[in-house]
């Protein structure tokens, strides 16, 4: 006979009664309560104008992390904007100066001048992060303000392809929602600190939702404030990935069966004056192996910039080195 009873208010037999359900219910809703209450006033709306007198605009999000106005956003929210506005917690939308832009991290430093001093959120650390721990997105979203949603760590240590080619490293993976529009806005811990800059979704997919470790954004904040734009270092080359022939990893004892193989040398650059053509195949910067272009993108740090470095080179039958001065990209 089917048992009806649970209808009348009694709970089926195995159902968990109100009381054992709702206590961990409102714990969740209490932290989550507790981060938008503490962070949301710091989160800003940026409207993005790009164009003459058909100007086309665009709006992200972002947040306040100092209480004279400045902001943390992504690079393609404000990428080539002439004019750029945000609309704080406080008062009528204030004119914004980009401090700088690197669209390689997709990150960018925006300043405004507030009459009065503005609440901000403070800058955690991604580095406790766990898998499975709860984290909360605000921002944005197709223009609805101040939208707060909630999810878990999906992954960490994740990359991204910028729309430069370059990889983002160390990026938060998460199923938070997110939707255009909440680019740029922070990804808080429970304890209402920004851990992530929301960055990208992968269209079609459900609950796949990347932002880059607000780790990574602190060094690129100290780089924009100092100098504008993140200092790197350059060979003046074009190149593409290559895989190395086996003979080539016994004959020559390499440590990586692939390589980085130049495509073009810029005339006067560091490549071109130190001898190296087109064709060569770059195995090793400083004794460090270049199994790629990413991996000689990380090693061509700010502090390589006018410093020697060595590189290993395979050319046909033999395998040399030469030193090099990288420059400023």
């Amino acid at each position: 006979m089917l048992d009806l009873s649970h209808l009348d208010g009694a709970p089926a037999s195995g159902d968990q009664s109100p009381e054992t359900t709702a206590e961990p219910l409102d714990a969740y809703s209490r932290a989550v309560m507790s981060v938008y209450d503490r962070a949301s006033p710091a989160v800003v709306a940026i409207l993005a104008r790009r164009g003459g007198d058909h100007a086309r605009g665009g709006v992200g999000s972002g947040f306040v992390f100092t209480p004279d106005g400045l902001i943390l956003t992504n690079s393609h929210v404000v990428h080539e904007a002439s004019e750029l506005r945000v609309q704080t917690s406080q008062g009528p939308a204030l004119n914004a100066l980009l401090i700088g832009d690197d669209p390689h991290t997709d990150l960018a430093l925006l300043k405004v001048d507030p009459r009065a001093p503005l609440p901000t959120v403070p800058l955690g650390s991604a580095g406790a992060l766990r898998v499975g721990q709860l984290v909360v997105a605000i921002g944005n979203p197709m223009g609805f303000e101040s939208t707060v949603t909630a999810g878990v760590v999906s992954a960490l240590g994740r990359s991204l392809r910028a729309t430069t080619g370059r990889l983002i490293d160390d990026v938060i993976q998460t199923d938070a929602a997110l939707n255009p529009g909440n680019s740029g806005g922070p990804l808080l811990d429970t304890g209402g600190r920004v851990v992530g800059v929301n960055t990208a979704i992968i269209a079609g997919a459900q609950g796949i939702c990347f932002a880059t470790s607000i780790d990574s954004a602190r060094s690129v904040v100290t780089e924009l404030l100092r100098h504008g734009r993140v200092r790197r270092a350059s060979l003046g080359i074009a190149a593409q990935n290559a895989a190395l022939p086996r003979r080539y990893v016994h004959f020559f004892n390499l440590s990586t069966d692939t390589a980085v193989r130049v495509m073009e040398v810029s005339a006067g650059g560091p490549a071109a004056r130190g001898g190296v053509e087109q064709g060569d195949l770059l195995v090793a910067l400083d004794g460090a192996p270049c199994e790629s272009i990413d991996h000689l993108h990380r090693l061509l740090t700010v502090e390589r910039i006018d410093a020697p470095v060595t590189l290993s080179v395979v050319r046909r039958d033999r395998k040399f080195e030469v030193t090099l001065h990288p420059v400023e990209l």
